[in-house]
């Protein structure tokens, strides 16, 4: 056994060259490769193969199977460059052969185990595997981000990005663009301040950092109380970026998401705007320069974030073909937007929604109805949604122009109570719950959804447990996915008809890949329940832990 991984290793890294930034580019051009997360820079989910197709579908078969050696969740998405595949959890990084799942490497994240109290969600990763120029990049929920040799798993660097004893942790994948790697935050419920940080990718130095909520004197700081009791407000505001960002190489812009403010209890920010949270900004790589910002809720209250993932497409209105950016937020609205200035074309609903009327077009804001003030006025109040949606890539197919959500109608009750400021700890200033729907009433859609009309073309119910793992459109006329039963399903892209499915061995909350090895195509999902939200529905009290990754190809007929 020593000699065959030995083998394997060094066949590997013979074969193995430093990965490029064009090679970033071109991911959607290489179907042997998944290079970076979301299927490419611009995050839709979108693959061009058809080998497993609606008529062939009926043959797909794991065709291998890896334990993850983590009971913390797998929410990640697999990487895959030259025939291996790079899996990151909280826990280990490994490499693993494409062809027979063997491992080649695996390394222990080595964090102060005192940290993993302090993120809510527990000790996990969002995103996946950032891969560039012979390296692996990847934070920890000690708030490192940490350089790997590609190759052995060896770290050639680490860096300290915020101080988790205050409430910072990472959760995230690093986003490599311009040559500079860009690393994010999570803490959005804690005493924190959010920001991006820029490193140099060879050396680990800190080349720039962006914070998401302006100091005094700085533009935005008007949108923050100045008055003496809540002066310092700034400070502690919130504002996590921790989700993934996209970047378009034409435009050489970042486009990143923000999270809510901190505490939800607007009396501590005396209902100001409280610029950038619930926003997403676009800023230059190799600077972390402002370029424009569009606010989704100015003085967000209700945990809404802003952080769902920035899908950029192409999309064509009113006879002109637009580079636009397409948000499904928390907030229930599904947002298109002018990714070269930040100008609002679209918004429209794609779930139950009682907290606004509407999103101003010619304001960007939205129309409010009377929740947001019975809830000030110190009334507990049911919202739709609690979330539209949760931390789940959708899919956006450019042949079709719809996007393929998995999305949740489950209301959030909401009481705003006092903060007892602790530094490090939860400030977010409610009581709250999520009441689960009556038996046999749907938790959640799989849906289909024109972005521009704002027209719902199908949806399937999905009654019992929630929807936290992402979508996935291919040319075969397929979507992939999976629920947290553990059920990794395809559906016909058309309809919403499931056409297939297989049992994993616990619950799947990341988003699936396709690529081909050697011209056949493959599907790769992780599963492993994990997630604060899955423990708060109560899922993990039916699923159980255990995270893997599984892959899948066609039978031969």
């Amino acid at each position: 056994m020593r000699k065959l991984l030995a083998l394997l290793l060094v066949s590997w890294c013979g074969a193995a060259s430093a990965q490029t930034a064009q090679e970033l580019i071109d991911n959607p051009k290489n179907t042997e490769n998944v290079t970076t997360f979301g299927m490419g820079y611009n995050l839709n989910q979108y693959s061009p193969l058809s080998q497993i197709n609606k008529q062939t579908v009926k043959r797909l078969v794991p065709i291998w199977s890896t334990s993850l050696a983590n009971d913390s969740g797998e929410l990640a998405q697999p990487t895959v460059y030259n025939g291996v595949m790079y899996v990151v959890n909280g826990h280990w990084t490994f490499a693993i052969d494409v062809a027979t799942g063997q491992q080649i490497w695996r390394t222990p994240v080595e964090y102060d185990r005192a940290a993993a109290r302090v993120g809510a969600p527990g000790v996990i990763i969002r995103g996946g595997a950032t891969i560039y120029n012979g390296k692996l990049f990847r934070e920890q929920i000690d708030a490192h981000v940490v350089a790997l040799d590609l190759k052995t798993g060896k770290e050639v660097w680490k860096q300290k990005f915020a101080e988790y004893k205050e409430g910072y942790t990472g959760i995230i994948a690093p986003l490599v663009a311009n040559g500079v790697v860009i690393s994010g935050v999570a803490g959005g419920d804690r005493t924190t301040r959010g920001f991006l940080v820029g490193w140099d990718p060879d050396t680990g130095k800190k080349l720039w950092q962006r914070y998401t909520i302006p100091a005094p004197g700085e533009p935005g700081s008007e949108t923050w109380p100045k008055d003496d009791a809540s002066k310092d407000a700034w400070k502690y505001g919130g504002g996590a970026t921790w989700q993934n960002g996209s970047y378009d190489p034409e435009l050489d812009l970042v486009y990143w998401g923000v999270g809510n403010a901190e505490p939800y209890n607007p009396e501590y920010r005396k209902g100001a705007d409280s610029l950038y949270t619930a926003s997403v900004i676009a800023i230059r790589p190799k600077t972390g320069e402002l370029v424009w910002h569009y606010q989704y809720i100015p003085n967000e209250s209700f945990d809404f974030d802003g952080t769902a993932e920035p899908v950029l497409a192409d999309l064509r209105i009113d006879g002109q073909v637009r580079k636009v950016l397409l948000n499904a937020n928390k907030n229930g609205f599904m947002y298109v937007i002018d990714r070269t200035n930040g100008k609002l074309i679209a918004a429209h609903p794609f779930v139950k929604v009682n907290w606004a009327s509407k999103i101003d077009l010619e304001t960007g804001r939205p129309v409010l109805t009377d929740i947001y003030q019975r809830a000030v006025a110190g009334e507990t109040v049911e919202i739709w949604p609690s979330r539209g949606t949760n931390a789940s890539l959708m899919a956006f197919n450019p042949k079709t122009g719809l996007v393929y959500v998995n999305s949740w109608e489950i209301s959030r009750i909401l009481k705003y109570t006092k903060v007892n400021f602790i530094l490090g700890q939860g400030s977010t200033g409610i009581e709250t719950s999520f009441p689960t729907p009556p038996a046999g009433q749907p938790w959640g859609y799989h849906l289909a959804f024109d972005p521009l009309t704002g027209e719902t073309k199908w949806k399937v119910p999905v009654t019992n447990t929630v929807l936290s793992a992402g979508m996935l459109a291919t040319d075969g006329g397929l979507l992939f996915t999976g629920r947290v039963n553990g059920e990794f399903i395809a559906l016909d892209q058309a309809t919403g008809e499931e056409v297939w499915k297989f049992k994993t061995g616990s619950g799947i909350n990341s988003p699936p890949i396709t690529y081909t090895h050697n011209g056949r195509q493959y599907v790769t999902v992780l599963s492993g329940i994990g997630g604060v939200l899955n423990r708060t529905m109560k899922v993990a009290d039916r699923v159980p832990t255990g995270g893997s990754v599984w892959t899948f190809a066609l039978m031969p007929e």
